[in-house]
């Protein structure tokens, strides 16, 4: 887009929003997200930029290693104190809600994303955690061959404790019991960090190497479970969550067999937009849930969810490498995004893990 469309874009957004152009380019909005280098946790991020660059505010991010809360709510901290006008944060522990309440409570809004405190009194865009779950349980089940399937079943999870992995576990679990003669073993701890993650993997495949399923619930598992299949000659169904590039790799290459994306684009995409809106009405955020939807895919189908156009699995793998192609995707439902829509009572906190 040359200079003149991106000003006439920005101009469009910022009044739909009912703000100036000069308003916007006041804000500074800062951004906390875990698992530094995840790729998932990028496209995340890359999102986020997109709300930023669309309504012409800046955008500051800052990442830790890991997910502990400690640092993780000291660079909110961080952000509040040097005057970011609202804050976008991942929340990987319960003992980041008091601060995070604080902060709010002195006049910063707050916006959840993937990872959450009920505790917190922030709004939260992320999956419907138990119902991706059960999606994906459902999946593995009717791969292996319906209520009839028999064999033992691996689940990890990378941070264990966390809610959302915890619901998509009880979802994934709750499924799998449409087959009795399914052994299902874990949660077991697999870890976040891609090196880690494979080794936890092959540990427990090889103490269980005649399972027919390994099944993950963070974005790391996909790639590293592709990776223990193909050494082993495809022998197990690879199941687990996210859209990056590697994942999706490992299911066209047939080492997995599906990977349930949670709306990256969307989850950085609209924490941004919710906060500006806020800043400009000078109105709270309260406590609630935005479904940032569901994907679906496997070699054969790709379901976008969110009422996308359909792409084909060569399309989403592009779009897994090009943040610029994901935004410009994206735009029929970014477009959608009125102050209206922004400002519209969400749903209860607690359809989160319906």
């Amino acid at each position: 887009m040359n200079k003149t469309g991106k000003v006439s874009l920005l101009g469009a957004l910022a009044l739909a929003l009912g703000m100036s152009t000069a308003f916007a380019q006041d804000v500074t909005i800062g951004f906390v997200a875990h698992a530094q280098g995840d790729p998932f946790v990028q496209q995340i991020q890359d999102g986020a930029q997109a709300a930023a660059n669309d309504l012409g505010v800046k955008l500051v991010v800052a990442q830790q290693a890991g997910g502990a809360p400690e640092g993780q709510l000291k660079l909110v901290q961080n952000f509040a104190n040097s005057g970011a006008q609202g804050i976008a944060t991942s929340v990987p522990g319960e003992s980041m809600a008091k601060g995070l309440n604080e902060i709010i409570d002195s006049g910063v809004p707050i916006v959840q994303f993937n990872l959450l405190s009920t505790a917190v009194n922030a709004p939260y865009v992320g999956e419907k955690s138990v119902e991706s779950g059960r999606v994906l349980g459902k999946m593995i089940v009717d791969k292996l061959g319906g209520a009839d399937a028999k064999g033992t079943v691996i689940l990890g999870n990378c941070f264990p404790g966390f809610p959302v992995l915890e619901n998509r576990a009880k979802g994934v679990q709750e499924s799998l019991k449409a087959a009795p003669g399914l052994n299902v073993i874990g949660p077991f701890d697999v870890k976040v960090s891609a090196v880690d993650n494979f080794n936890r993997w092959e540990q427990l495949y090889g103490a269980n190497p005649d399972a027919v399923a390994l099944i993950g619930l963070c974005a790391p598992d996909i790639t590293s479970l592709g990776k223990l299949n193909a050494a082993n000659g495809d022998k197990f169904v690879a199941g687990g969550y996210d859209l990056t590039e590697l994942n999706l790799k490992a299911v066209k290459e047939g080492h997995a067999y599906v990977t349930i994306g949670q709306s990256a684009f969307v989850q950085g995409y609209l924490p941004v937009a919710l906060l500006v809106n806020a800043v400009k009405n000078g109105s709270k955020l309260g406590p609630g849930f935005h479904n940032a939807g569901a994907q679906i895919v496997t070699a054969d189908s790709v379901d976008m969810g969110n009422g996308l156009e359909p792409i084909s699995f060569d399309e989403a793998q592009k779009l897994a490498a090009d943040p610029a192609a994901t935004a410009a995707y994206y735009k029929p439902w970014t477009e959608k995004l009125t102050a209206e829509i922004l400002s519209a009572t969400p749903q209860p906190i607690s359809a989160e893990a319906e």
